[in-house]
């Protein structure tokens, strides 16, 4: 930061103010401005399954969150092969859904199975949907309790069609539109899926199937491991191309698919969207202003890229830890799932460390 020097008569007169102030009771304090902090919320660091409050919980490769409409923080806890909520309140931790135990089996809260959820989100009606990874389908937890299956038919494969006779591979991250309509990053299938809610039906969004970084139309447009997905105010869909090391844009109304920002080159490099550099990019999400943030499973990080297209790094040094503190001190573990609550407080699954970390200005 350059200096600034200050001439001398105005200094001399600041320090006879100070004098006279101080004569007549002192300097009243100036309030700590607020500093962006990151906190452990949840975990204690170690792999398990142990329910609680805060730092005496225990999870296994958390990889995603949501937030309800009550606030209440849903936690995809991938290898524990369950869904954990957290009231955001009291930090206290229970077992939303699922045995624990790998499997495929719908029902109630209680007795259901998943295996690998890789990512949680909420629609309108406030069902909980889930990317059940190495089930290969696309789950619901309904508002009455119940674990359904809404696409997907459980073994890996590439096919379009009726819901539940369509196959996806590996299924990352998904995301609602407007209409209740799912899309979801098909990470095996290098493509993005569409669930149209009206008819039932899965098809091919956008994507040939091949691995590559080609933008234009969605049918010709390739991916590599498409990953995180997001959507803005407008419609438009945004994907964490992971292998790519980029994050795309799919513009709705154009039918477009063109890169939104990275080089296509691993690295950690801040400033215009185009010109900086990423590392796995993992979920992404939006704030309430319009800025989309994004988990770097390879940098450890998370980064944030503005309005005005301006790519920084809001936490995380680019080194792999588990220190809480100011933001551009804290360090994180493979970062991934992330979510905002009412208040502009941003949560992330800190999948190798096994904790859920909280980033605020406090």
């Amino acid at each position: 930061m350059k200096a600034i020097y200050y001439p001398m008569a105005i200094l001399t007169v600041g320090l006879a103010l100070l004098s006279s102030c101080s004569k007549k009771g002192g300097v009243t304090p100036v309030k700590k401005a607020k500093v962006l902090t990151v906190s452990t919320l949840a975990g204690n660091g170690t792999a398990g399954l142990l329910n609680g409050t805060g730092a005496a919980t225990e999870f296994n490769q958390a990889s995603d969150l949501a937030i309800s409409s009550s606030g209440d923080l849903y936690v995809g806890d991938w290898l524990n092969n369950v869904v954990r909520k957290i009231n955001l309140s009291s930090s206290v931790v229970t077992t939303f859904a699922g045995t624990g135990a790998p499997g495929f089996l719908n029902g109630t809260l209680s007795t259901s199975t998943f295996n690998g959820i890789a990512h949680v989100t909420f629609d309108k009606s406030g069902n909980l949907l889930l990317a059940d990874e190495q089930n290969n389908s696309i789950r619901e937890i309904t508002t009455a309790g119940n674990v359904i299956t809404i696409a997907g038919r459980g073994t890996p494969g590439y096919v379009d069609g009726a819901a539940l006779t369509a196959a996806f591979n590996t299924p990352g991250n998904l995301v609602v539109d407007a209409n209740g309509n799912i899309y979801v990053a098909d990470t095996g299938n290098q493509v993005i899926r569409k669930i149209t809610l009206s008819t039932g039906m899965v098809s091919t969004y956008a994507g040939t199937g091949v691995r590559g970084l080609t933008d234009g139309n969605l049918a010709s447009a390739t991916f590599s491991s498409p990953y995180g997905i997001g959507i803005d105010a407008s419609g438009n869909i945004f994907v964490a191309d992971a292998a790519n090391n980029v994050i795309r844009k799919l513009t709705v109304s154009t039918g477009t698919v063109t890169t939104f920002a990275g080089t296509g080159q691993q690295g950690l490099a801040n400033g215009t969207a185009l010109s900086s550099t990423f590392f796995h990019p993992g979920a992404l999400t939006f704030d309430s202003n319009g800025n989309l943030f994004v988990s770097e499973l390879g940098n450890n990080t998370i980064r944030k890229i503005a309005t005005d297209g301006i790519v920084s790094t809001y936490a995380g040094t680019g080194t792999a830890g588990a220190a809480d503190g100011e933001a551009t001190s804290a360090t994180f573990q493979q970062p991934n799932g992330l979510a905002f609550d009412s208040s502009g407080n941003l949560y992330v699954a800190d999948q190798l460390n096994n904790k859920i970390r909280m980033i605020a200005l406090k």
